[in-house]
């Protein structure tokens, strides 16, 4: 029970009262004049490497990666899925996004193009996109097969050592179905057989569907 508990809460499926990172004003600022993305996924579908090469189409572009947040803790830091502390998990889990849209709102308010890229799940992205003032928001959704998650984790692994789905983490199935609980907003992609090059460019070419803020309740 309490471990079921503990990965509710870090994928997004919590009790009202807990999701709100401070929802801003829908009204656009003045000087609010640059575009928010939000890029998600599961882990190992690309996200980093998509939200890089996005930026670097853009003029003046910023590359947000919400995992910093939690990096530039030195002590103390309790994770998602933690079966002793999962509210604690769950605050912490609430500030680094909050964080991280803050940070989205002050490079858009310096006419910067933002792109936010992190493990977001459930009603947790809309309440990101919520809390965001800049106009317009964009959210794009990675969603590649799990045999191409698979592939690309033995990939990274064997290139940089890094290892996303470890004995007693969170799967693939159950971080895939927590994405496929986000509200149908936004542009989603089965990026299965597509190079990190092809998703930007389809993204690109299909910006329009991308953009949420009509699509939002309450939204402007």
């Amino acid at each position: 029970m309490r471990r079921h508990y503990a990965r509710s809460r870090a994928l997004g499926r919590v009790p009202n009262g807990c999701r709100s990172y401070g929802a801003a004003s829908p009204v656009r600022l003045d000087s609010v004049s640059s575009a928010v993305w939000l890029v998600v996924g599961v882990q190992a579908a690309g996200k980093s490497t998509v939200a890089e090469l996005l930026v670097s189409t853009f003029t003046r572009g910023v590359h947000v990666h919400g995992s910093q947040f939690y990096r530039w803790a030195v002590r103390g830091w309790t994770h998602p899925g933690d079966e002793q502390q999962p509210d604690e998990a769950r605050r912490l889990l609430v500030l680094r996004y909050k964080l991280s849209a803050l940070v989205a709102d002050q490079y858009c308010a310096a006419q910067f193009d933002t792109v936010v890229q992190d493990n977001i799940f459930g009603r947790d992205v809309i309440d990101w996109l919520d809390s965001v003032r800049a106009r317009p928001r964009h959210l794009v959704v990675l969603r590649p097969s799990r045999e191409a998650v698979e592939q690309r984790e033995r990939e990274r692994t064997l290139s940089t050592g890094k290892i996303a789905y470890r004995p007693g983490s969170f799967t693939i199935n159950e971080l895939d179905a927590a994405l496929a609980s986000i509200p149908g907003v936004g542009l989603w992609l089965d990026t299965s057989h597509q190079t990190p090059s092809e998703t930007v460019t389809e993204i690109l070419d299909r910006r329009s569907e991308a953009i949420v803020d009509e699509a939002l309740p309450g939204s402007a």
